[in-house]
């Protein structure tokens, strides 16, 4: 079930590192003796009920300690299931009405994993990542995080007490994986993230990458009923370039609402706009389209081991799956293409001269010249037709004017035939 609130919104596609689904884990706290800090990272969103009591009152599905009066205030320290780097929090402070805690901070630090609570009070450098702000009672309260660092564990403070029903650090997962290690890349443990998909009417795409099997029908991914019959999908961006072995699809759970068809394919594209990445035609069948039998795991060789950076999960042309596992490991080394490492090796004016000649406008020949290094044909094209309509009007112009073969039509159309033709060039000729 997607429950709705702002988060999904403002931190789409990211990955609660903090979460216990994630392996994430309260390890140490200033006091806990009104609710426990291991609340604090629970999945699932905080409940209420009105007539469950302890020795302290309310029983309270969250972290509270005891009231301070005014000396000092609290903390607790949260080992993230998988380092990675923070974009932003939701401090939740759901069914705390007059015992919320008033204001909160969060402090982020990159240490060992298995770095003892000891240390991590005494011996610990913490940075702040978002500043201290006032806690709306009752709530969801997001705010974004200051630095763009790794981190491995995350210190909230309250001041000066209060209770927080829930901790989400919403962010990028870093790959982990061991290049020497066969492993599952699409696993938000190893670096992997649900990018994009199609539809999140009844279930996550977050869910498909959790490593633990899944709990029921909730615990998957589930898009709208498609009446057009086109199908549906989703992009997961694995963690890093990697070569694939196998693919298992698992229907766990679906029975007669799984997909009549499934497919995946493949890109080899590092850090792409997100928009362009979804609308590219480079996508490759990596494991053929199939039909898959309810309630069960699909172990699927794939014909073509890549590397990828992405895959896409098309299901046709409905129908929820439980988990996606790509098992493969990093690759060493990026394809070997003569025409890339002699782009790449060009000092910048010569670099953005050479582009200029493809198109007869600078501003983009420069900005292609920044985007390198480029690591596959897939990215200097698709980079070449994006950063082609960031430019003006009047770099369209000046391209046309550069080019004696162009036409009396609009100056739109031309352009886009211009790129069209470039790409094409890029892709095709390379360099003489």
């Amino acid at each position: 079930m997607i429950h709705p609130s702002p988060t999904a919104a403002a931190f789409a596609g990211l990955v609660d590192l903090a979460s216990a689904d994630s392996g994430g884990a309260a390890v140490a706290c200033s006091d806990d003796s009104f609710a426990s800090m291991d609340h604090l990272v629970r999945a699932s969103p905080p409940v209420f009920d009105p007539h469950a009591f302890t020795d302290h009152g309310r029983l309270m599905d969250g972290w509270q300690g005891r009231r301070r009066n005014g000396r000092g205030h609290d903390w607790c320290i949260i080992k993230l299931g998988v380092a990675g780097t923070v974009h932003g929090v939701d401090i939740d402070t759901s069914h705390f009405h007059g015992d919320a805690a008033p204001f909160a901070s969060i402090e982020g630090a990159n240490v060992p994993l298995n770095a003892e609570s000891e240390a991590l009070r005494s011996e610990t450098e913490w940075t702040q990542i978002v500043a201290p702000f006032a806690l709306q009672p009752n709530g969801q309260n997001l705010q974004s995080a200051r630095t763009v660092s790794v981190w491995t564990h995350v210190r909230i403070r309250v001041f000066p007490d209060g209770g927080v029903a829930r901790l989400r650090v919403w962010g990028e997962p870093a790959s982990v994986a061991d290049p020497n290690t066969e492993v599952d890349l699409a696993c938000a443990q190893h670096g992997g993230q649900a990018m994009a998909c199609s539809s999140t009417a009844l279930g996550s795409p977050v869910n498909l990458l959790k490593r633990q099997p899944a709990i029921d029908i909730r615990d998957g991914w589930e898009p709208q009923r498609n009446r057009r019959l086109n199908g549906e999908w989703v992009v997961i961006r694995l963690g890093g370039p990697a070569r694939i072995a196998e693919v298992v699809l698992d229907t766990k759970h679906f029975s007669g609402n799984q997909p009549e068809r499934i497919r995946v394919d493949g890109i080899h594209w590092v850090a792409p706009p997100l928009p362009a990445l979804l609308a590219s035609s480079a996508w490759k069948p990596i494991v053929d389209s199939f039909e898959p039998a309810p309630d069960a795991p699909h172990l699927k060789s794939v014909n073509d081991a890549g590397p990828w950076t992405h895959v896409r999960v098309h299901v046709g042309p409905d129908g929820g799956i439980s988990r996606v596992r790509v098992y493969g490991s990093i690759a060493r080394e990026a394809p070997s293409d003569p025409k890339l490492a002699a782009i790449n090796a060009m000092p910048s004016a010569e670099a953005a001269g050479w582009f200029q000649a493809t198109t007869g406008c600078p501003r983009w020949a420069q900005r292609m010249a920044d985007c390198r290094p480029f690591t596959s044909r897939t990215q200097l094209c698709g980079l070449a037709e994006w950063n082609w309509w960031l430019m003006d009007e009047s770099d369209w112009v000046a391209a046309m004017e550069a080019d004696p073969g162009a036409t009396g039509e609009t100056v739109r159309r031309s352009a886009a035939q211009h790129i069209e033709c470039t790409v094409m060039k890029l892709a095709a000729d390379g360099l003489d």
